[in-house]
């Protein structure tokens, strides 16, 4: 049985999928305690900072900043994400569906986080600029914009154009493609005799675009690191861009 998913809405069929949460579930959650331990050390927010974490998944990053005392709010479009990680909540870490294109009400942050490739899902600039302009207004003063996102320039000279992986007695067959400014991951699953296939769309997103997107929604661009360790971004060999954003 195929059950192919929409690819003009890939993300709300993918992202609330079982077998996203099946392919993913081995995230590294030491590596992104580590990151954020860094990244707290370079941004330096006040000790009883708001943060949103933006995109926020199951809520593995909001999760651990609420444990280093900071008030949290998660939020992300995916219904079955948020379920799993309101089960998390306690006072001070809250977590709601909602659209990242639009600013959440009367709410307003010192940072805002966008971290592990939460960015470029959309199909156009207009909507990559509504994400800016609506964490613009949910920043507080000299707040930081943090977006956490892929090298493109090393993803182009590094792709795994063919995987195959079991988990759970799931197989699922991985292929990668950079076309006409996508990166385009489909991915066909294969439980028992049933197969469905769903796809990742990611715009393929360089430091120029950033600068000049961010730029036109009133922020600039304050530091850029290339890693979880937060050392020097290097377009060759940098796995990671992050860019530490500030507003205008």
């Amino acid at each position: 049985m195929n059950n192919p998913a929409k690819i003009q809405n890939w993300f709300e069929s993918w992202f609330d999928s079982p077998y996203y949460h099946i392919l993913y579930k081995n995230r590294d959650d030491t590596e992104a305690q580590k990151f954020l331990r860094n990244l707290l050390r370079v941004i330096n927010p006040p000790s009883n900072a708001k943060i949103l974490d933006l995109a926020c998944g199951k809520g593995r990053h909001a999760i651990f900043l609420r444990k280093l005392n900071y008030k949290v709010v998660g939020t992300d479009l995916s219904k079955l994400s948020i379920s799993e990680a309101k089960k998390n909540e306690v006072d001070g870490l809250n977590f709601f569906v909602a659209d990242m294109r639009e600013p959440l009400k009367n709410q307003k942050f010192n940072c805002i986080f966008n971290l592990f490739t939460s960015f470029g899902y959309f199909d156009n600039r207009a909507d990559n600029l509504k994400v800016l302009e609506a964490a613009k207004q949910m920043l507080i003063g000299d707040g930081c914009f943090v977006i956490d996102f892929l090298n493109v320039d090393y993803i182009e000279k590094n792709l795994v154009s063919h995987e195959v992986k079991i988990i759970d007695n799931i197989e699922f067959k991985i292929s990668r493609k950079i076309e006409n400014g996508l990166i385009i991951k489909n991915i066909r699953v294969i439980d028992n005799k049933n197969s469905y296939d769903f796809q990742e769309r990611l715009q393929a997103l360089k430091i120029d675009y950033f600068s000049e997107l961010l730029n036109q929604a009133g922020f600039y661009i304050h530091k850029v690191f290339g890693n979880y360790e937060m050392q020097e971004y290097k377009p060759e060999t940098s796995e990671r861009l992050l860019l530490i954003c500030k507003r205008k």
